[in-house]
């Protein structure tokens, strides 16, 4: 099984802004640096349950199956 990371690039192509992003990592207890520089896995982003973070999981998901 191939394990998807969403990087801030991933994010970017969606239109997400780096403030709202900033907001919700700390609203969800999630390490920013850490994402900025490395990603998280999309299991992480998508356990959120919010809509974007879980349309940004999908299109990691996506591109790691290719």
């Amino acid at each position: 099984m191939i394990t998807a990371t969403v990087t801030l690039d991933h994010c970017r192509r969606l239109g997400y802004c780096s403030r709202g992003l900033r907001g919700f990592f700390s609203r969800h207890g999630l390490d920013w640096e850490t994402f900025r520089a490395a990603g998280l896995p999309a299991d992480t982003i998508a356990a959120t349950g919010d809509a974007m973070a879980i349309e940004a999981s999908t299109l990691a998901r996506s591109e790691a199956s290719e």
